[in-house]
């Protein structure tokens, strides 16, 4: 949506009331989109085997995916503040579509690199477009449209890992072709969604005239810039720690209990099926009795289960995977929407900035974290990386943003 509107009435979205149907539908796209994403990482043993990578190397692949899916989403969403762009979402898809295809017959380290860019850029396209679709069709129920929204894509990122045991793990890297068929699905809702987005844009104001109250803040600018920079440390903590098991759960399991390839994969999905389960949480809560409370937590709550994972057996391994993902995934559409309530009328800067920082934190800490398992143990990896959640003590230092609910 654009920045504001001309309408004292429309408090933030235009529609009046939550629009299901097209929460349903971004979602639904997120779930192909996340699914096509996690077949990334979820390659990763196979492609170490038959490239003969190190774990630096994969970490590298998962950097460049990461980073091309970062770097792209602030300034795609600068752009789309001042010039919405119903139909990027599908355009964005037919990036993703490429690397897959790519991606299915690459047989050099090299090839690997460009395909997951490609991939990479599909995402950096979809997000802020997308999330600011949700945040149009929410009626005013930011959290549970984002949490809505977020849904999608943890379901599609859990999703991954199972179908790639099953179909590429048992058939070989040139079965990934066969997602294109979900690129392909996921353009045709998305060119639905994108007609009724383009019906119901807000209207734009005439230059120079004064901004609606929706677009204001209290605050005072050190205080909006003192709590975004706490919530980008958040989101670092929360992406640092989501790197260490996307990327190299599956191995952890290996090396410590020495786990096949595909049981490897079944607790991997487990884990992101969890996440999966959590991220309603954090929305519709946050709405209920403030973002601050479900940032406190998410990112701090999760702590206690994170450090005791390194010392437990297989079996309660398992479990506290379980209870990290649901704790740790409420996490992300609360702060999105706390940002974006600092910064009323940048709703698509604070989503490209904060989906693009939580790919890119994903990124470096994949490739940071691979090459210290190569220098060190995954073992080690791991107990370091249970410590980056009691950074959530910050969230203390975070103002209200809304008396009535975050006091």
């Amino acid at each position: 949506m654009s920045t504001s509107t001309t309408s004292p009435a429309a408090i933030t979205p235009t529609t009046q009331a939550t629009v299901f149907p097209i929460l349903v539908a971004i979602s639904f796209a997120h779930l192909l989109n996340d699914t096509m994403q996690s077949l990334i990482p979820s390659t990763f043993p196979l492609l170490k085997q038959s490239l003969h990578l190190d774990f630096g190397q994969v970490g590298l692949i998962m950097f460049c995916f990461q980073l091309t899916a970062s770097l792209l989403q602030p300034f795609v969403g600068l752009y789309t503040d001042k010039k919405p762009q119903p139909y990027s979402l599908a355009a964005g898809m037919c990036f993703t579509l490429a690397g897959l295809m790519l991606l299915s017959q690459a047989a050099t380290f090299t090839l690997v690199l460009v395909a997951v860019a490609l991939v990479g850029v599909g995402s950096s396209i979809f997000h802020p477009e997308a999330s600011r679709l949700a945040y149009l069709a929410s009626g005013g129920r930011r959290g549970l449209a984002q949490s809505l929204f977020q849904l999608g894509g943890n379901a599609g990122a859990s999703l991954g890992p199972l179908l790639a045991a099953h179909i590429i793990a048992s058939y070989g890297q040139s079965r990934i072709m066969w997602f294109g068929l979900f690129a392909l699905l996921a353009i045709a809702v998305l060119l639905q969604a994108g007609a009724w987005y383009k019906k119901n844009l807000p209207r734009r104001p005439k230059k120079g005239a004064p901004k609606p109250l929706a677009q204001t803040n209290a605050l005072p600018s050190s205080r909006i810039a003192l709590a975004l920079s706490i919530l980008l440390v958040l989101i670092f903590s929360k992406y640092f720690y989501m790197a260490s098991m996307s990327s190299y759960y599956m191995f952890y399991l290996m090396d410590k209990f020495h786990v096949s390839d595909q049981n490897a994969q079944m607790h991997l999905f487990l884990f992101l099926f969890s996440v999966a389960a959590g991220t309603l949480i954090g929305g519709p809560v946050g709405d209920r009795v403030g973002r601050k409370y479900v940032i406190w937590f998410s990112i701090l709550g999760v702590a206690p289960f994170t450090l005791l994972l390194p010392y437990a057996n297989l079996f309660w391994t398992s479990v506290l995977s379980v209870i990290i993902g649901i704790i740790l995934a409420s996490a992300f559409s609360a702060i999105l929407v706390y940002a974006q309530e600092l910064l009323p009328g940048k709703v698509g800067l604070i989503s490209g900035l904060f989906f693009g920082l939580a790919f890119g934190m994903g990124g470096i800490g994949a490739a940071v974290l691979g090459k210290l398992a190569d220098q060190t143990s995954i073992s080690h990896v791991f107990h370091l990386c249970a410590f980056l959640p009691l950074l959530g003590l910050l969230t203390g230092f975070l103002p209200n943003t809304n008396p009535r609910t975050n006091n």
